[in-house]
């Protein structure tokens, strides 16, 4: 029996099936059930190995922290003594502070439930900004913060040859300016109001744009309401043509219609979160962080 698994749910399949290769490690399925009460009932492989993976992504969050609540101590009864949350997007890690008496710190919160239950947790491009690491939030514990930045900037490089690269404000100068590092690319930061949850006043960087291929990059897309600002901007200032990239494609509702409705061409994602946009994949960078987290290089 291998000392490693990696455990996953079905509707991560794709993702799963590619680390598991990657890593050359046994794939196990986490099998659930719904009851008509809205409870639910877990199953794992009924002998597990000392040291598992679990692969996890937390978007559209609730339920599957309740998933996670259940699977971590099942598993520690069924063999594991190492467990690893693969969670490759990390839901609550906006509210990272009281804005009003009474608001609760979600960030802090959902980290120490996490820290109780994983001995580590890796995730990529987390929303942190008055966190200075993941270490902050799992004190005691391992936390791992990946980028998938550079892989979006060689990607958009690869389609485009040279594109203006615009983070459509400044939470997402970070990513990037790193993506844009890779070739480097033109790039700049816009400037954001926010008025409510679908309501953005956004201000593009002064830069050139008659004329050139520009992409928008970010590390979330949800409702698209800055992505769509943004490329009616870059559009009306003479881009030949405005794309998006971005590393966690939530999209509600009807969020992608409306980007290329506001004149979007392609919307290119990483497989970080399940999406038909998925064009470049996380699995080999969260492999190579396993790797190294269990020290197998």
């Amino acid at each position: 029996m291998s000392e490693h698994m990696l455990l996953a749910f079905d509707d991560e399949a794709p993702l799963a099936q590619a680390l598991a290769y990657a890593l050359d490690v046994p794939l196990g399925w986490v099998r659930c059930h719904r009851f008509p009460d809205g409870e639910l009932r877990l199953r794992l492989p009924d002998n597990l190995p000392p040291r598992v993976l679990l692969l996890r992504g937390l978007q559209q969050p609730n339920e599957k922290l309740v998933e996670l609540l259940l699977c971590a101590p099942a598993a520690r009864e069924l063999g594991a003594n190492e467990i690893v949350l693969l969670s490759p997007y990390l839901a609550y890690m906006r509210q990272d502070m009281a804005f009003t008496p009474g608001e609760v710190v979600s960030q802090r919160h959902v980290a120490a439930l996490l820290g109780g239950l994983f001995d580590a947790v890796l995730t990529v491009d987390p929303h942190l900004h008055r966190v200075r690491s993941m270490e902050e939030l799992f004190p005691g514990r391992r936390g791992v913060a990946l980028s998938a930045a550079p892989l979006l900037g060689q990607w958009v490089a690869q389609q485009l040859g040279e594109p203006v690269l615009i983070g459509p404000d400044e939470e997402a100068a970070q990513w990037v300016s790193v993506a844009a590092q890779e070739r480097g690319l033109t790039h700049g930061v816009g400037h954001k109001r926010r008025l409510g949850d679908h309501e953005v006043v956004l201000e593009l960087p002064p830069l050139a744009l008659q004329g050139r291929a520009v992409v928008l990059l970010d590390d979330v897309a949800s409702t698209g309401q800055t992505l769509i600002a943004a490329a009616q901007q870059a559009l009306a200032r003479g881009a030949a043509s405005v794309d998006v990239a971005v590393t966690h494609a939530l999209f509600v509702g009807d969020a992608l219609q409306r980007l290329h409705e506001a004149g979007v061409r392609h919307v290119w994602s990483t497989d970080a979160v399940p999406h038909a946009s998925n064009a470049v994949s996380v699995a080999p960078l969260l492999a190579q962080a396993v790797r190294e987290l269990w020290g197998c290089e």
